[in-house]
Parts: C-alpha cells; sequence; structure tokens
C-alpha cells in the first residue's frame, strides 16, 4: 500500500496509509512557554485506526503523544512544567523551547516517508542552547503494523559543557525520565508492560533492556493495540533504562539519562536512534517480542 505525506506548510506533516491517517508530525506547534515548546506525534493511530497517543491530560499538559523532551540540559527544562531541584518541583524561568528553523527532507516514496528539519532549542531568555538536525522515516511492515524511526543529532552551540541528566540525576529516587517519550491513552492504564524478560507493571521501571513494549486495550472497541520502542545498539549507554508505568498512566521512554548525567562539552554533537512499531491487537509475550525484532530491522 502507498504511504501519503500531506504537509501543512509551516505548521505540521500528516502521514496516512489508505484511508488511515497513522500520525501528524506537528514540527511547530502553539504550545505555551511554560510546556517548553517542542514538535510532537499526535494522534497517532493503528493501521486499524486505533489512537495510541493522547495530548495535553490534565495530569501533566506536557505530554504530548510522542515527544524527543528533556527535562534537564544543563539549567534548562525542554521537558515542560516545574524543575526537580533540591528535593521537590519548582516552577523557574527556565522553561526552553525546540523551534522548528528548516525542513530539509520531505519525500513519499510509495513504501516510505522520510522527513528532516533541523532544530534551534533556546533557553527561556532567548539564547542558544542546542542546533538538532533531526529525521523520521515511516515504513508498512504488515497489513495490521507500521514502523517509525526517529533519529537526533545535537550539537552544543551554548559555549559551555552542558549536562544531560533527569531527575533521578538531581536526587529523586526511580524518576529517570528524559529522551523519546510515548503517552498512551487513558485506556491504557493498567494494561501490560512487556519487557524482553517477561511481562509485568511498574516494578520494571529502571530495568535496562534493548526493547520495552506496551500492550494496552481501549475504550469503545474493547479492542487491542501495542507500541514496542526499541534502542538502536549504537547508542551511548546502550541499553537504555526504562521509564515506564502503567498503574496511574500508560507511557514508554528509553531514558539514556536516567541514572547518571551525559556532559556535552560545547561544539561536540550527541545522537540517538529509535524504532517505534505500531501494531493491532495484543500479540502476547512471543508476538511482542517479534514486534520488537521488527523494530530492529528498521534500524538496520
Amino acid at each position: 500500500m502507498t504511504l501519503r505525506a500531506t504537509h501543512e506548510l509551516g505548521r505540521s506533516v500528516a502521514v496516512s496509509a489508505g484511508a488511515t491517517e497513522l500520525f501528524t508530525y506537528v514540527y511547530r506547534p502553539d504550545t505555551p512557554v511554560l510546556e517548553s515548546p517542542k514538535p510532537y506525534l499526535h494522534p497517532i493511530r493503528t493501521r486499524g485506526g486505533a489512537l495510541v497517543s493522547l495530548y495535553r491530560p490534565h495530569d501533566h499538559v506536557w505530554h504530548k503523544g510522542i515527544a524527543w523532551s528533556l527535562p534537564h540540559v544543563g539549567e534548562h527544562n525542554f521537558w515542560g512544567g516545574p524543575t526537580y531541584t533540591d528535593g521537590r518541583y519548582v516552577q523557574r524561568d527556565n522553561n526552553g523551547s525546540a523551534v522548528h528553523r528548516e525542513m530539509t527532507t520531505l519525500a513519499a516514496t510509495g513504501d516510505r516517508v522520510e522527513l528532516g528539519h533541523t532544530l534551534d532549542w533556546t533557553a527561556q531568555s532567548g539564547d542558544p542552547v542546542i542546533e538538532e538536525r533531526r529525521s523520521l522515516a515511516v515504513t508498512l511492515i504488515d497489513e495490521a503494523t507500521w514502523a517509525l524511526v526517529f533519529e537526533t543529532a545535537m550539537t552544543n552551540v551554548s559555549g559551555a559543557t552542558i549536562d544531560f541528566g533527569s531527575p533521578t540525576t538531581k536526587g529523586r529516587e526511580n524518576a529517570g525520565y528524559g529522551g523519546l517519550f510515548w503517552r498512551g491513552p487513558r485506556s491504557f492504564t493498567d494494561g501490560v508492560i512487556q519487557s524482553p524478560d517477561g511481562a509485568g507493571g511498574d516494578e520494571l521501571r529502571g530495568r535496562r533492556a534493548e526493547w520495552f513494549g506496551f500492550r494496552g486495550r481501549h475504550d469503545e472497541s474493547g479492542g487491542h493495540s501495542t507500541v514496542v520502542m526499541v534502542d538502536d545498539a549504537a547508542n551511548p549507554r546502550h541499553p537504555p533504562q526504562w521509564f515506564a508505568r502503567t498503574e496511574n498512566f500508560a507511557c514508554l521512554n528509553p531514558a539514556p539519562f536516567f541514572s547518571e548525567e551525559v556532559p556535552l562539552a560545547d561544539g561536540e554533537t550527541l545522537g540517538f536512534r529509535y524504532a517505534v512499531v505500531i501494531a493491532d491487537g495484543d500479540r502476547g509475550e512471543a508476538g511482542t517480542a517479534l514486534l520488537a525484532e521488527h523494530g530492529r530491522n528498521a534500524l538496520r
């Protein structure tokens, strides 16, 4: 089946397969400053049309589908909301923005869509912090499955070394979120977190693994969907610790800065690649592992 990309100039790109819009990538959002404006993917759907993302949930309004979102970049917060400081969350004037500069690639070639752009990460004061090159590639796997490859290269332009970290590196136990973050629908709460070593719940948070998956169920239809995220073997700190939740809400996040900061010198570049596999149905443990294998293949 042919993939199609629809460009709303200056705002977003939507990718569709047949009659189903798989996702919209909003590269120039109208996000409030306190939510640390950045590009995001939402809505995200399976090939069967089931919605597998959530936008601005009332408990964490800075969660937006899938986004490259970092809470501690030196003194700056590119996550949104308050910053974890000295044992508590404090709202500071440090909510930076990742701002689209230029579209460098947008191509649809039948079975593949590629999108690339550059971004300027600026402090709330407007000072430059990071220049980023980002790309997304979309492919279809079968009639019920598709894959996204997300790649980023971040260059420090702040004039000094900056440390990438998380609330855990600042003292909050088992809260090492930051990186490529997926927030699932409300109905996915209490769904199944899947690791290579087996299925479980919030007790899996903080484990190191090449991939994690989430098996959730939808309101209205009662059907199931599965989301799998795969860390590229070349990524720093591979395999990562995972920030994953199901008891209060559904999320997955391979978190490279979970429990240890990563310094980046001025002028140096830090890069990451991930595959995200979206599938209709609950594939069980063996089937979810097969989806992860599809993600590994997409990264090759």
